[in-house]
């Protein structure tokens, strides 16, 4: 079974300029995610997908693939991840590669442990009705209370939650924003990474963090530190089936 880790890596980012390869706390951040994907031994390839020479030899640096640049068209801001993965296994189909099982890894995951990649592959190995399958994290405030504002007036989206007690409302959860395990053979089909079989592990919310803006950036080198510091170990970070 050939299994390959696929880190989505484009030179253009505007919100936080060359986000992917941006010092944080030490090294380029997208360094974290190829050492979590090479120390989890379960791709038989890490490869970056990227149209940017600088960002290309510095994942070389840090042990990654980069057999080919990514297409003009795909690095749009309108390419999504979808269009970026069925690229790469199109060009791997081209050499004869055809993966099983692939994973697609965000470039900026400091976060990610090679725990959660191994506990969510085999979980995705033991589970043959399960296509996708993804990191998730529960809302640290119920979502049944979340407010409207509306000229200049506050009302809850779900009023009838008022007076219920939080214990009693349903948890919610949202994607983690780190990696995405999936059956190739089913994406080639369906195109898209969230289908009706698409299941995940829970992550504790100190190990997930946004990365879309400075502010952002700046509560995740403080958060990382943080760890580092109480030494909170990865394996026990609780990852547990959705």
């Amino acid at each position: 079974m050939l299994k390959l880790a696929i880190i989505t890596a484009r030179g253009g980012s505007k919100r936080i300029p060359r986000k992917n390869i941006r010092e944080f706390c030490g090294k380029p951040i997208i360094a974290y995610s190829i050492e979590a994907a090479l120390e989890a031994n379960c791709f038989d390839e890490v490869m970056v997908s990227t149209d940017d020479a600088e960002i290309a030899e510095v994942s070389k640096h840090w042990g990654a693939q980069v057999p080919f640049m990514r297409s003009a068209q795909t690095s749009t801001d309108y390419a999504t991840t979808a269009d970026v993965l069925l690229e790469v296994l199109q060009e791997y189909k081209k050499r004869s590669i055809n993966p099983e099982l692939a994973c697609c890894i965000y470039p900026t995951a400091p976060f990610i442990t090679p725990d959660c990649l191994r506990t969510s592959f085999e979980m995705l190995q033991q589970n043959d009705k399960i296509d996708t399958l993804i990191p998730i994290t529960c809302f640290s405030y119920p979502i049944q209370r979340a407010l409207r504002l509306q000229n200049g007036e506050i009302s809850l989206f779900q009023p009838e939650h008022l007076l219920t007690r939080s214990q009693d409302l349903e948890p919610a959860y949202h994607d983690a924003g780190q990696f995405y395990w999936f059956r190739v053979e089913k994406f080639l089909k369906t195109q898209t990474l969230l289908s009706a079989h698409t299941s995940g592990i829970v992550l504790p919310e100190w190990q997930v963090q946004d990365i879309d803006n400075e502010n952002d950036w700046i509560l995740a080198e403080l958060k990382y530190q943080l760890i580092q510091k109480q030494n909170i170990n990865a394996k026990n970070d609780q990852c547990i089936e959705a």
